[in-house]
């Protein structure tokens, strides 16, 4: 059950090869010798208790840390030695997290973004407005976004996160704390992607979710891999969340 490679034919886009990371000496690994594989139009879940890795392995992979040993590949690329092209490679979103101009509208917000990315205007303004319908923006693109509700102030995030066209998707949490209409939009975004072929990873608590939208799950216990499940691995336990508390209960 701890095989964590795809059943994917295709060569990985993400590929992780026995990743750790301390942040001190005299502490246990935050990530401990994690591998896995990610391929295109695959959506890959982590989940885990608070202090698994989950989001120090969604850090690894962006380039805002470094590892202490092992290797991420991202599109073809090495997190250390071709950061930038990694970067470009991915779009990244952890949990609510700011960023926001907030004098700012939507989509002032999304296409400054967009210029950073080096993207003509014909055509991050045909994209965003393509987004702004997939995510149901249109009723406050053009309001300021220090207005905005939770819910808002995530679809404004997820849009800037792929306007540039990501090869990859991390998610870190994405539907934290939004109502149920929202976190439905935030879901349907992901499988959106995934029917053009990109890789998303993401994390979440919510474990009907994660059921429901992930082709495969990594279960994170102490910085390690527990687990790699298939669907066919939580149908036969009950459901996701059931297998994943007697994986919790289980040693390493």
């Amino acid at each position: 059950m701890k095989n964590a490679h795809p059943p994917h034919r295709d060569p990985p886009v993400v590929n992780v090869r026995n990743l750790s990371k301390s942040f001190s000496p005299n502490d246990p690994n935050a990530v401990d010798r994690l591998s896995f594989t990610a391929g295109p139009g695959e959506v890959l879940g982590l989940i885990g208790e608070n202090g698994a890795g989950k989001s120090t392995t969604f850090r690894m992979m962006a380039t805002m840390l470094s590892p202490s040993s092992g290797n991420i590949a991202i599109a073809g690329y090495d997190t250390r030695e071709q950061p930038r092209e990694v970067r470009r490679s991915i779009g990244i979103l952890f949990g609510q997290q700011s960023g926001l101009y907030e004098r700012l509208s939507a989509r002032e917000n999304i296409l400054y973004y967009a210029d950073l990315n080096g993207m003509p205007r014909s055509q991050s303004r045909q994209k965003i407005s393509e987004t702004a319908s997939l995510l149901d923006m249109q009723d406050f693109l053009d309001k300021r976004s220090g207005t905005f509700s939770t819910g808002m102030r995530q679809k404004t995030l997820i849009a800037r996160t792929i306007i540039h066209d990501p090869d990859v998707l991390l998610l870190d949490e994405p539907a934290s704390g939004l109502d149920v209409t929202t976190a439905r939009h935030i879901h349907d975004f992901i499988l959106w992607c995934r029917n053009r072929n990109k890789t998303v990873i993401f994390s979440s608590h919510d474990m009907a979710a994660v059921e429901k939208i992930a082709d495969r799950v990594l279960v994170l216990k102490q910085g390690r891999l527990a687990a790699a499940l298939s669907p066919s691995d939580w149908k036969d336990g009950g459901n996701l969340e059931d297998t994943f508390f007697r994986i919790q209960e289980s040693p390493l």
